[in-house]
């Protein structure tokens, strides 16, 4: 049963969840609860598969790991993107819609919504994958990633571990430039069911495998390496989504004949409440060993 689950719940997970996204819409359900629902339905098995099919006993969390996490998930991943998109639909864009610095035109609203939905993910994923580099490579954004590169053990509800000022950054360049050009809602909840419990399969610790697909996907085998305490193999598989990028830039890894190690950073010590590190990135050098 588990090889069964290894090798089939990624698959059937993100199908059944797109079946019901486009049944729901298909019958008139609100584009919230179309989307949503799919996704919260993909949490519930992700979480029972977590408890039945453990990657690592090690990772389950506990209570402190679930509070904490849940924090920036309803702090940082559910309030902050209202309030941003909030701010971009009614302030940004209705000042250039005033200014007619719009760019009507530049995307293709003709084309089949699923082709805009891919083309809206790899465009997407460019942006994302250079803005994550430069998260380990530029030290001032470095410190802000290093929140979500804190954890010592991967499991779903810590994909929201980001600080709200680089959860602003990727808003910048994932969402914002989409919504001026005016992709439509279909087209943008079709990108967020995919990229909502992708995300959460990137984390979850359940034993998995996706074969094939890692050449295409950035799924859980590739994100655990992105995840190790050193930095030779976690500087790699940037992708948000897919991972074509990392295949195209050469930091693709996956080694064939070893599990990751250590997860964390330099400083095993590093500050692990959600107020603590409100203020981390602000330190200097607070992820190395102190």
């Amino acid at each position: 049963m588990k090889r069964i689950v290894a090798w089939s719940a990624y698959p059937t997970v993100m199908m059944a969840a797109f079946v019901a996204h486009v049944l729901c819409t298909h019958n008139g359900v609100t584009p919230q609860i179309a989307t949503f629902g799919p996704i919260l339905c993909g949490c519930l098995v992700i979480t029972f598969l977590e408890l039945k099919f453990p990657h690592r006993r090690a990772w389950l969390a506990d209570r402190g790991d679930v509070i904490n996490d849940s924090s920036y998930m309803l702090l940082v991943q559910i309030v902050l993107p209202q309030f941003f998109g909030f701010f971009a639909v009614i302030t940004l864009l209705g000042a250039l819609q005033t200014r007619g610095m719009t760019l009507e035109g530049v995307w293709p609203h003709a084309w089949p919504v699923y082709f805009q939905a891919l083309l809206l993910m790899v465009t997407a994923d460019f942006m994302r994958y250079w803005v994550h580099r430069l998260a380990h490579e530029w030290p001032p954004l470095w410190r802000l990633h290093a929140i979500h590169h804190s954890p010592h053990k991967l499991y779903w509800i810590n994909v929201g571990r980001f600080h709200p000022l680089e959860k602003l950054i990727q808003y910048l360049f994932d969402a914002l430039p989409f919504i001026v050009l005016g992709v439509s809602e279909e087209v943008l909840a079709l990108y967020f069911v995919f990229y909502g419990l992708n995300g959460f399969f990137q984390h979850c610790n359940i034993e998995l495998k996706i074969g094939f697909l890692n050449y295409l996907i950035s799924g859980p085998e590739l994100h655990r390496w992105h995840h190790s305490a050193l930095s030779e193999e976690s500087n790699c598989n940037y992708g948000n989504n897919l991972i074509i990028w990392d295949l195209l830039f050469g930091t693709w890894f996956l080694p064939r004949n070893r599990l990751v190690g250590d997860l964390g950073l330099e400083n095993r010590n590093y500050p692990s409440g959600f107020m603590q590190q409100m203020s981390s990135p602000f330190t200097r050098d607070l992820d190395k060993v102190t």
